[in-house]
């Protein structure tokens, strides 16, 4: 029987994990925007926090900066310079103490070579390449040391090839120049047209144990190159002018023991040729940890913390035209993890998912919810209201039982009574006409004769809900945002909306918003609506518009609702200019009162929300609930919804009774 192992799922996201549904990142949305904000920033801080099991970018941007000051933290840079100064006074020592014990005089000069060896370790090497050991150890140190240079010069520039040569021998530094020459070749084919996939595949398979990234294809070998090539000019550019030099001069001559200068620099040149940001200069990176670092190692720590920093910019979203789309895929896999790539995979997809289910639109670049979304979004906004009203106004009926013939039936019935419209339920007139009958004892036991009289009459009872006309008057001046008031009244506008669609659909409501002009608001405009930032309270052009609502429907009941926070400082004159003028002149509160005057002949009732503490603002409301009747209602922001659902309800109910 075959044998089977099972492990942790690594190949992406769970294939088992259940369709994507939004509802509940559209519901964390609608918490921004009934708090005031645009679709736009309430999807940007969606994608920042997460949502569900999903971490947003604001997590991945914390750990990503975590583990740069983790690599900061990790070594210094000029390990490889510092250790390669102990090997060679290691060396130099051995020889020293091999040398002291001679008397002779060749024994003296060799110690005077050793005297006026170059500061310089580069050039001290160099000058030692050629010296005849007489102490074996010293011997093998020096070796040891030329092995390090070279394995950590390569390293340097082809990532995990120190391990490749940890054990050097002619054979493989063969076979490393090979690499190089073959390279060099497919890269020449490629910039001809030439390159095959099977060419690539066969250079893999030869070399494959020399690139721990397994690239896929040629340019993904060719960007691990040139990221490592840049990492390294990175790293020079990290150290002081003394230490680079020295440090050049090292790799420099590292390659050239190696045998590999020339090829290496004809594959610089091959790079350089077909990526121009190699010739680009690059900025120097800060280390602040006291291990010192080799040259491999430091250059991958630079490669990293370029890369993060580069993978900081893109997650910050910050820079104007910013998308999630600009976020590296890879870079994200090699800094955080597989699971980090899903969590931006699935941050990419909310968007698209949003759009795909019929919650989002884009119109003009403009992101905006549709009539979907914006209904989802005034029935969170009306259960909220709902929750914090008392117990009498949540059931938001307010029915008739005296309606006439045009109701819907409630299967009761009731004694007619004079002016009554309802049918007549003849079963049930009947019936009790011949109960009544009975009682009266005038049954004969034979064929009955049923006589009705006027009090026999049943008549079926029907339910109709009384009609109303509703305009909610929204202030949109900038005094609303300043007082942290405009997110209430949006929420508001949308419970608003969303009770007469679920309750009242018979209802004809009209949302107008008012500044320095009054413009009626469709349910869509007010998910994504803000304040305008304009002077002028422009009441007066906003009670002409709620009066054109109510003569459209004169059958229906009139319903009049204001919500501000200052007394009206602006009108629209004769050409259809508005005139604002602070204090209010004369005129403007004439023309809004004459406006008063004529919702009063229209006998609707303006119910005045003030939300805010004014003297001018109280003396103007109490003036028109005196001239018209209505209700001034002072609100706190955060229980607007209530008190203006509830009044509604009120006075729909109140209606409805006469």
């Amino acid at each position: 029987m075959a044998n089977f192992r099972y492990g942790e799922y690594d190949g992406g996201p769970d294939p088992l994990t259940p369709p994507f549904d939004v509802r509940g990142a559209l519901d964390d949305m609608g918490d921004d925007v009934l708090a005031g904000g645009t679709p736009s920033d309430a999807l940007r801080d969606l994608l920042r926090r997460g949502w569900d099991s999903r971490r947003g970018l604001d997590d991945l941007l914390r750990q990503v900066r975590e583990r740069r000051r983790e690599l900061r933290n990790r070594g210094r840079l000029d390990g490889m310079l510092e250790q390669a100064r102990a090997l060679l006074d290691t060396a130099v020592g051995q020889e020293r103490a091999e040398l002291f014990p001679d008397p002779s005089d060749e024994a003296r000069l060799r110690e005077a070579d050793l005297d006026d060896l170059p500061s310089d370790t580069s050039q001290a090497i160099r000058q030692l390449s050629d010296y005849d050991w007489r102490s074996a150890a010293a011997r093998e140190t020096f070796g040891k040391l030329r092995d390090l240079l070279r394995r950590e010069v390569l390293d340097s520039q082809f990532r995990g090839m120190k391990e490749a040569l940890e054990n050097p021998d002619p054979q493989a530094m063969r076979k490393v120049k090979d690499m190089l020459s073959d390279l060099r070749q497919m890269l020449d084919a490629d910039s001809r047209g030439e390159h095959t996939q099977e060419d690539f595949d066969r250079f893999m398979e030869e070399y494959g144990d020399m690139f721990p990234d397994d690239p896929r294809n040629l340019e993904e070998l060719v960007d691990s190159l040139v990221r490592r090539m840049m990492a390294a000019q990175r790293l020079l550019n990290s150290l002081s002018d003394e230490q680079r030099e020295e440090l050049a001069n090292l790799m420099a001559q590292a390659m050239e023991d190696a045998g590999l200068a020339a090829e290496m620099a004809a594959l610089t040149d091959a790079l350089a040729a077909r990526r121009p940001e190699l010739a680009e200069m690059q900025r120097g990176v800060r280390m602040s940890g006291d291990a010192p670092l080799g040259l491999g190692d430091a250059t991958s720590a630079v490669s990293d913390l370029a890369d993060l920093a580069e993978l900081e910019g893109s997650l910050a979203q910050e820079y104007a035209g910013a998308s999630l789309e600009d976020v590296d895929e890879e870079a994200v896999r090699r800094a955080l993890g597989r699971q980090a790539v899903d969590d931006l995979e699935a941050l990419r997809r909310l968007e698209k998912e949003l759009q795909r289910q019929g919650y989002l639109t884009r119109d003009g670049g403009r992101l905006q919810l549709t009539p979907k979304a914006v209904r989802r979004l005034g029935d969170t906004a009306l259960s909220r209201v709902f929750a914090g009203l008392e117990s009498g106004f949540r059931s938001g009926d307010h029915d008739r039982l005296d309606a006439g013939q045009a109701g819907d039936l409630t299967g009761s019935t009731r004694d007619w009574e004079f002016g009554d419209e309802q049918p007549i339920d003849v079963p049930a007139t009947v019936r009790k006409a011949l109960l009544t009958s009975v009682e009266r004892g005038e049954s004969t036991g034979g064929p009955t004769r049923v006589k009705l009289s006027p009090a026999d009459f049943q008549v079926a009872e029907t339910e109709r809900r009384s009609v109303a006309a509703v305009s909610l008057l929204v202030d949109l001046s900038y005094s609303m945002a300043l007082r942290g008031t405009w997110a209430a009244a949006k929420q508001t506008a949308l419970a608003l909306h969303a009770l007469l669609r679920s309750r009242y659909p018979q209802d004809a409501i009209q949302v107008i918003g008012f500044s320095n002009y009054a413009r009626e608001l469709k349910e869509t405009e007010l998910a994504g609506l803000g304040w305008d930032m304009v002077q002028g309270t422009n009441l007066h052009h906003a009670l002409m518009l709620a009066g054109r609502h109510l003569d459209r429907h004169p059958e229906h009941e009139p319903v009049v609702l204001i919500v501000t926070d200052g007394e009206p400082t602006a009108h629209l004159e004769r050409n259809g200019r508005a005139w604002f003028d602070w204090p209010p002149a004369p005129q403007t509160v004439e023309l809004t009162l004459a406006e008063v005057d004529k919702m009063t002949r229209r006998r609707a009732a303006l119910n005045i929300f003030m939300l805010a503490e004014d003297d001018r603002l109280s003396a103007f409301v109490n003036n028109v609930a005196q001239r018209n009747g209505g209700r001034v209602l002072r609100a706190q922001p955060e229980r607007l919804g209530e008190y203006v659902v509830s009044d509604f309800l009120r006075a729909r109910g109140a209606r409805g009774r006469r």
